[in-house]
Formats: structure tokens, sequence, C-alpha cells
């Protein structure tokens, strides 16, 4: 594994001075101006590939580029997230809530220790400096389940080691160092900002003090009653200590925005005012995650075994149509014709099925310069996105990304 110094752009960001999983700049992808990256929820390949009720997903995967053998890293969601933007799971096995702004918390990076769902984990101190990540075994039978039949991370045979250098950034750090920008568009955040919003249904958020709406109903209404439509843990660059501290206002809760009004994804793709990386998470409907207390056309799948049948067929057209809705607009966006870029469309995990059911998943790349109608069978992880995505923008891999068994996805992103 290569391992340098940090850039000192990168020390005066963060305040570090060590010896760091970031390696060489990765090779094979064209130079990126723009990525579009949409963050789906919870479904294995099978059950959206050839599902009828997903008709813009499947016939994008078509006329765009599908990886036909790509995997989700582990379970749950927000480890997965962090994967994708930082290579690393930070000690984070769980989707518990940040404890927000805490200084004098021992990370779990610093700890060794991951925080987890079983044993019960408390709130993740913010992500910060470096140190040791949890492992990932290609069998988990002790986290999200408590034994056998036991949930199966990537491909059931894969595994990651924990790393005792493992840095604790992001590509985010990575592109404002380098002089890019980037922003996370969160549909239903509220308009107050994510800070200490653990969940929020694009107003009322976990903090809001219902005693103070008068009259008060009969029964009275309680943050039980939000529909978690916007949830932190599908926003991980939230979770580091830099970005919620905005000690760079480039960094910041600054680069966070809803999907509506100003600063909004419909009027930056409208006006062609984009970051260089915009990260874009549909709220739980939207993204296929679903919700209990929602609408029928939200709720959960009624089985989560794998198979098409055990879906909520109306969810998986909410979400359809949220990627077609999505993927129109970028393509109308001035800045779609403007340089290289690429859409990729990518699914978490495959929701705690176990086994046999692999963490397989979905994963689409459209460029606006290159191939199309390419199917790759390569074998390929979060972490090859995430190399390939700091490969096109000139950055160094970073932690997993660039482990010598992590492939770059330079078919799919490749040239004409």
């Amino acid at each position: 594994m290569n391992k340098t110094i940090i850039t000192l752009a990168l020390v005066a960001t963060l305040g570090v001075v060590s010896l760091a999983q970031e390696g060489a700049v990765p090779k094979g992808i064209p130079h990126l101006d723009h990525v579009f990256l949409i963050m789906m929820e919870n479904h294995g390949y099978t059950e959206i590939l050839h599902n009828p009720n997903a008709r813009f997903i499947n016939q994008y995967a078509t006329t765009a580029n599908l990886a036909t053998d790509y995997f989700a890293v582990a379970h749950p969601s927000l480890t997965n997230y962090l994967e994708v933007v930082g290579g690393s799971n930070f000690g984070v096995l769980s989707d518990n809530t940040s404890d927000w702004h805490d200084k004098t918390c021992a990370t779990n990076l610093s700890t060794g220790i991951a925080n987890t769902d079983n044993p019960p984990s408390s709130a993740i101190c913010p992500i910060a400096g470096s140190g040791t990540d949890a492992a990932t075994p290609a069998l988990d039978c002790s986290n999200e389940v408590s034994g056998p039949p036991c949930e199966i991370n990537i491909d059931g045979k894969a595994s990651y080691p924990a790393v005792s250098t493992t840095l604790g950034i992001t590509i985010a750090d990575q592109l404002v160092a380098a002089g890019k920008t980037w922003k996370t568009y969160q549909e239903s955040l509220p308009m107050t900002g994510p800070d200490l919003v653990n969940y929020s249904d694009g107003n009322f958020t976990n903090s809001t003090d219902f005693s103070k709406i008068k009259p008060v109903l009969n029964p009275p209404l309680s943050s039980g009653d939000i529909v978690q439509l916007y949830a932190s843990k599908h926003n991980p660059f939230s979770y580091f200590q830099n970005v919620q501290e905005g000690g760079n206002p480039l960094n910041s809760y600054a680069n966070m925005a809803a999907f509506d009004g100003v600063g909004g994804i419909w009027g930056d793709l409208a006006s062609g005012n984009v970051p260089n990386f915009s990260y874009i998470v549909p709220n739980q409907c939207n993204d296929q995650h679903g919700r209990g207390n929602g609408t029928a056309f939200c709720g959960y799948d009624p089985n989560d075994d794998g198979k098409k049948s055990g879906l909520n067929p109306a969810l998986i057209i909410l979400g359809d149509q949220a990627v077609q809705k999505l993927v129109t607009a970028i393509h109308a966006s001035p800045v779609w014709t403007k340089g290289h870029n690429a859409i990729v469309v990518i699914w978490d995990e495959n929701d705690y099925a176990v086994q046999p059911i692999i963490n397989k998943v979905v994963a689409i790349v459209d460029t606006n310069y290159g191939v199309h109608e390419i199917q790759s069978s390569q074998f390929y992880t979060h972490f090859s996105l995430l190399r390939s995505i700091e490969g096109g923008f000139g950055l160094p891999c970073l932690n997993h990304a660039c482990d010598e068994s992590t492939n770059t996805i330079s078919d799919l992103f490749g040239a004409p």
C-alpha cells in the first residue's frame, strides 16, 4: 500500500503532521471537470435490474455504462456512505447520530474500538485525526444480526483488515486542498441547516420543541410524528469535526444545501453554477429507503429477502422518478456540455439481506465524453468509485482506495 506524507495544503487545513494513508494519484481515468454522484438506498442488484417499476433506471443502465460486478462494502448505510467519500469506515459500523461538536470525546480511530449497533454504542465522536478503523469481515454475524445466517459483506469472500494508518478525512478535504469545490445536496434538509439535526421532514427536526406550537393538539405532537425524510446518516460529511466546526468556510456546513431554494440543486443546475463534485442524496422516500410512518407509497419493503416479490412497488417507482428528474436536469444544465463530466448512480447496500444474498448493487456511469453502452464484469467496490473520482480530479488515493486490490473503473469512465 502506497503511503506518503500528507500534502502541505492538507497539513494547513487539518493541522496534522504524520504519515497517512494517502497515496499516488490513480491513473486510468480521464481528467474530470464535474462529477454528479447520486446515492440510492437499500436494494441489491437483482432487485433493481430488470425491475419493471424501475423503467428509467434500467433504460439508463443500458444507454450509459453499467458495472455488473460492483459491491457495497459492509452494513449499515452510514458505513457505506463513509466508505464512498473517505475510503474507510473510520471505525463506524452503525447508523448512530453524531456527538455534535464534542471535542473531548475519543474518536473511534484513536481508540480502535468500533461504533456498533450490537452491542449498542453511543453517539459517534466527530471524526478527526488518524488511527485504526474497523475490520470488514466477509461474513458479519455479530453486528446487524446476532448470529447465523450471517450478513454478507461485499461478495462473501473478500474482506478488509483494520488499518492503523487510516486518515480521518474525505474527498471533500482533498478537493479543497487542491483548489476545487464540492457540495452535498440533501433533499429535505431543513432551512436551518444540518447542525444538530439528526433527522427532519424539511421543516420540523429532532430539536423542534412542539410544546411551543399553539394550540396544543390532542394528542400532542412530538418528534416521533416527524417523517424522517432527511437523515444525517446519509450526510457523511456532517460527521467530521472540521466540517462541524467550520474553520475553513470552503469545507463546512456552507457546502450543504437542500434540493429547493437558493443554492439548491435545481437552481444550481439551471444556472450552471455547480461545484466540481456534487454529492446528491434524495430523501428517504425518494431514495427507495422508505419510512414506516410515511404514506403507503413510501412504506418499507414488506420483505427484505432479496427478491423483487418482497418489494414495495410504489417505493421503487418513487426512486426511479427521482433518478429520472435528477439525470434529466443534469443533462439539461449548461454545465453538462462544458469539459469532461460524469454522472454516477449507485446504491449504498443491499438492505441487510442475509446469506446467500451478496452485497452486490447497481452502479451506473454516464459521461459526456466517452464510451457508452458498456457493461463491465470487473470486480469493483465503493472504494473503486472513490479511487476513480480521485483519479479524474487529479487527487491522491485515500485509505482503502489505495489498496492493491482496489480496481480503478477505467473502462466505464474511459475516453473514446
